[in-house]
């Protein structure tokens, strides 16, 4: 069994302890890594991506031009891709035995835990699938964007902001055109996920994820470690939060002049 201290060194003691207990209360483990623009062609070559095999999308995100919602953990988005688009209301940090039993239960409802160098959050997050076209019509007003949200979603957010704005009312921001690619890299026993977050303003942040169970979520965390340090990946370097930097961009953009 992999020395959890081992599997997450960056952590203190205390960390430690908090993402064991967190996890197990967690419907899976997300393991991410971002890499350096600087080091984003070298980690290609290395891990034998092949671009013309990622899937185009667009996510947009809705709040308030401040991130009123932001700042309290809630995050709305909607996605759209080739094969159909989604919406998820989402809350961070949650703690899983926290929750009610009735959210555990709803269809499409998960708890997940993020994990990266040197720090993890836990979110709760209910999502929703939509026919393809639907987000790109709700944007353009017909119907409007809260029919992108269905009851369920609705009630979720309003129990995460009991006080806030209708989801009609919040400001679109967006959007972010990415491209997710699933692979297997030689070497390596799993599956990984890279998604590269091309900003308007010609940044790009390019990260690499896979899923775990629970149940061995140390033992995926310290073989994909080695695994891409063995290709030559830094892992020691500042981590950036995709969602975080778009919010902030966009939200910028929607200030009043």
């Amino acid at each position: 069994m992999t020395d959890p201290a081992v599997a997450a060194p960056n952590l203190t003691p205390d960390q430690l302890a908090t993402l064991i207990d967190t996890i197990e209360g967690a419907d899976s483990v997300e393991l991410k890594v971002t890499v350096p623009d600087h080091e984003r062609r070298s980690a290609v070559a290395a891990l034998e991506m092949d671009p013309l095999e990622a899937e185009v999308r667009q996510v947009y995100f809705f709040d308030t031009p401040d991130l009123t919602l932001n700042k309290l953990g809630v995050i709305l988005r909607a996605r759209r891709t080739p094969g159909g688009d989604d919406s998820v209301v989402k809350l961070r940090p949650v703690v899983p035995r926290e929750l009610s039993a009735d959210l555990r239960g709803l269809k499409n409802f998960g708890v997940e835990v993020d994990a990266m160098p040197g720090g993890f959050v836990c979110s709760a997050r209910l999502r929703k699938r939509l026919k393809a076209g639907r987000v790109k019509d709700a944007l353009g007003g017909v119907p409007d964007l809260g029919s992108l949200f269905g009851s369920r979603q609705r009630d979720f957010y309003a129990s995460c902001v009991p006080d806030g704005p209708e989801i009609g009312e919040l400001t679109p921001l967006g959007p972010i055109t990415c491209m997710k690619l699933k692979f297997s890299p030689h070497g390596y026993d799993g599956r990984m996920v890279a998604e590269l977050w091309m900003y308007p303003d010609g940044s790009r942040i390019l990260e690499l994820s896979t899923k775990a169970a629970t149940s061995d979520a140390f033992e995926v965390a310290a073989r994909t470690r080695a695994f891409l340090e063995g290709r030559g990946l830094d892992l020691s370097g500042e981590q950036q939060t995709k969602t975080k930097i778009a919010l902030e961009f966009f939200a910028a953009e929607a200030q009043p002049s």
